[in-house]
Formats: structure tokens, C-alpha cells, sequence
């Protein structure tokens, strides 16, 4: 499936029940996808415009720009109920957990990075925290330059190579910082040459066939501001720290 294939052919399998948007198991031509209609798709008073799919599409095309396949392949297509966002289902790895939650005493020798100190449920002191590789990083610059409002752990794939897809992107994009996240812990740490790469072939691609693309989906504000935090993300050369006034992490976690 390197090509987007035509969804009319599209065999609707299951319902994803957990989601808060219409999601749907599905298979085409061959390969197991997931399927989220616009139909399916409930208001959001701070994401107004546009549709939760297009941002997801959105995503994509800017995780190809950077060329490190965070989002896995994505695009639009008319399926059984009607236009809506199609991505290629991936099979994790159950054995890897690239974010996790880990008794407090135990995270330090977990080798992981650290987010944040809770209490769980049984008035036990845990720890979030996740795991310090190139792919999780890059994942992470992602996000910032996304303006990802919703990166949960359970949004992160772990595959059996190594390597990390991210899911989930429909609240992207806004013009305002709205950044949650659970990949917190390289804050203020540099970005190396290949994620600084990474940041100019997005602004790059910005202005030639990506910003055209990007024109079907987003405000020219949002593109605008899109193309402003890559700059600022570049300038400044480090992972930057929570801000604003709304919470840093995403609820629920996972």
C-alpha cells in the first residue's frame, strides 16, 4: 500500500468504541486500516474550523516533509460512510512500552526520561516517564511544531524495529499554544543537527508543494503559525518547556 488505494473498496470491520469520534476498523485491499468519517466527527468549539480529518491528513504531510514517518500513511478518501481520514493499521510491539507509568522508586533504574510524580488510585507515589531514543525525540519536535494538543501514551506505537509512529493528530494546528503532551523529558535539552534538519526541510517545503497542500485543510494563519513555531523552534535550539496557562499533559494520560 505505498499508493493510497480507493476506498470505495472498503470493508468496514469493526467499531473502535473508545474513541470520542467515529472510528472504525476496516480492510482495504488486503491491509488492515482505520477509518474516522467526517460524519462521525462531534464540534469542537476551540478547533471551528476545518475537519478533525483534514488535520489528521495535515499531519501527515508535514510528518513526510520532515522525512521521518511519524504518522503513519494517511490520507482522504470516500469510504462506506462517507469522506473521512484513512491510515494504515500498524502492529505494535506489546513487549515495548515507549511511555509508561512506573513505581517512583523504580524509575531511575528504568533508564527512562522523567515527566512527572503522581499518586495513583492506591495512594502509591508512580512516575511517568518514557523512554530516551532518536525516534521518541523526533516524535517530540513533531508535536511542537504541530502544536499537537493531544499526544497521550497510548498515541505512541511502539514498533518491533525501534522505531515510533504517532496517532491521533486531529487536534493540531492551532493558532494558539495548545501543546500537550507526555514527551516532556528533554526539556531545555539542544536539538542535534538531524532535528534541526529536519525543521528546515519543513520550512522549505513550506513554501513550495506543502504549503499549497496544506491550503485544502488549514487557515493561512494556521500555516502561518505552523511555519513561525518551526522558526522559533530552530532559533531558540532546544526542547522548549510547558507554557501558557492550560495544563502541559493531556487527560487522561493514556
Amino acid at each position: 500500500m505505498s499508493e493510497a488505494p480507493d476506498p470505495s473498496g472498503m470493508t468496514l470491520t469493526a467499531r473502535i468504541r473508545e474513541a470520542s469520534n467515529a472510528t472504525f476498523l476496516a480492510e482495504l485491499d488486503g491491509h488492515e486500516v482505520v477509518y474516522k468519517p467526517i460524519a462521525g466527527e462531534k464540534p469542537l468549539w476551540d478547533f471551528p474550523d476545518g475537519t478533525l480529518a483534514g488535520r489528521e491528513y495535515s499531519a501527515f504531510l508535514v510528518s513526510e516533509a520532515f522525512g521521518w514517518r511519524v504518522v503513519p500513511p494517511t490520507w482522504l478518501g470516500t469510504g462506506p460512510l462517507g469522506l473521512g481520514m484513512v491510515q494504515r493499521w500498524q502492529d505494535v510491539d506489546p513487549e515495548q512500552d515507549a511511555v509508561d507509568v512506573v513505581p517512583t522508586d523504580e524509575a531511575e533504574a528504568s533508564g527512562m526520561k522523567t515527566v512527572l510524580e503522581a499518586i495513583d488510585e492506591h495512594d502509591r507515589p508512580v512516575t511517568l516517564v518514557h523512554e530516551d531514543t532518536a525516534a521518541l525525540r523526533r516524535m517530540a519536535v513533531f508535536d511542537v511544531v504541530v502544536n499537537n494538543a493531544d499526544r497521550k501514551g497510548g498515541h505512541v506505537l511502539a514498533m518491533p524495529d525501534g522505531h515510533r509512529h504517532g496517532v491521533d493528530h486531529g487536534l493540531t494546528f492551532h493558532v494558539e499554544h495548545k501543546l500537550r503532551t507526555v514527551l516532556w523529558g528533554w526539556v531545555d535539552e539542544p536539538l542535534d543537527a538531524d532535528e534541526l534538519a529536519g525543521l528546515e526541510r519543513v520550512t522549505t517545503a513550506l513554501h513550495g508543494d506543502l504549503g499549497e497542500q496544506l491550503t485544502e485543510h488549514l487557515t493561512v494563519d494556521e500555516i502561518d503559525n505552523l511555519e513561525a513555531r518551526c522558526a522559533a523552534l530552530a532559533a531558540v535550539g532546544r526542547f522548549p518547556p510547558p507554557a501558557g496557562y492550560g495544563p502541559a499533559v493531556p487527560w487522561p494520560l493514556f
